[in-house]
């Protein structure tokens, strides 16, 4: 599995390939994981800090935590607010060569707080708008921007096909003609409703051209079903991150939703190893996957 992820230097990212019904139009069949961004850590600007503890205190020797080999920027960082807490920047501090074990302590405890502090962005894409509808429901510590089918006409529109129709070829034929279908639903009654429009009949209203083309889509999206796509930029710190893909990723989840969460699992195994260390792949029955932890609630 971790074969299909791809490298863009710190960024890693999982392609979904697109596909045409035999009438052209297009669906996809899984999800797209991209990572955007990821934290950007320097700890070279903290010297002077550690070094005025020793001006006057002595010989507390804080300085030496700068001397601590590197960690993944995620790691670094919230390694760095957790020693803070309690000043363990000494001889006897946790060194960075041993950091899997002060995070495996900072899970045992539950003091996910520190995990707060890196935050991560994605773009999810060959998710359908039903799916979407579940994503989003996770506030806490998470960030969302999705396509507006009000704004965005049909020149872009696809569909997703749910995983129990691609094995399926009853199912699938089905799934494919009523894409069609209702692709060309779409276009019929955009056309009509501008055709109104440009006439001026007043079933919509709208002076300027954008508002016009506006009040079409916001209209003819109506005849769109949930499997249409509807691509989202996700941010999240590590602790919402932990927490949605132990609650999406695991067995019972929504096979559909499940599947998208266990790409970003594999993205945030490669970019962050430390943080989700605990998590284990669990092969299913029916040839999918899903992930658990003995620490869901950090």
């Amino acid at each position: 599995m971790a074969s299909q992820v791809k490298l863009f230097g710190n960024y890693p990212a999982i392609f979904s390939r697109v596909f045409q019904t035999p009438k052209g139009t297009p669906f996809l069949k899984e999800p797209g994981v991209v990572v955007v961004s990821v934290p950007a850590v320097s700890l070279r600007g903290i010297q002077d800090f550690l070094l005025g503890f020793d001006e006057v205190g002595g010989s507390l020797r804080f300085f030496e935590y700068l001397r601590d080999g590197g960690l993944p920027p995620a790691e670094e960082l919230c390694k760095f607010a957790g020693q803070l807490c309690y000043m363990s920047f000494g001889p006897k501090r946790t060194q960075n060569n041993d950091a899997g074990r002060y995070f495996e302590d900072i899970k045992k405890s539950g003091h996910g707080s520190v995990l707060e502090h890196a935050q991560f962005s994605f773009l999810l894409y060959g998710i359908s708008r039903s799916q979407t509808h579940e994503l989003v429901r996770h506030r806490a510590g998470c960030a969302y921007s999705q396509v507006s089918q009000r704004y965005v006409s049909g020149k872009v529109l696809r569909f997703v096909e749910r995983p129990e129709y691609r094995g399926d070829p009853d199912l699938h034929e089905r799934f494919m003609r009523r894409i069609d279908f209702l692709a060309g639903e779409y276009e019929a009654v955009a056309e009509r409703l501008l055709a109104l429009q440009s006439s001026g009949d007043q079933i919509l209203s709208g002076e300027q051209k954008t508002d016009k083309r506006k009040k079409v889509q916001q209209c003819a999206r109506s005849a769109l079903p949930n499997e249409t796509e509807a691509p989202i930029v996700m941010s999240a710190n590590v602790r919402a991150l932990r927490h949605v893909i132990s609650m999406r990723a695991n067995e019972h989840a929504e096979v559909e939703i499940r599947e998208l969460f266990f790409r970003v699992f594999l993205c945030m195994k490669m970019v962050a190893p430390i943080l989700f260390a605990d998590f284990e792949v669990v092969n299913l029955k029916d040839g999918t996957n899903a992930v658990k932890t003995p620490y869901p609630k950090v």
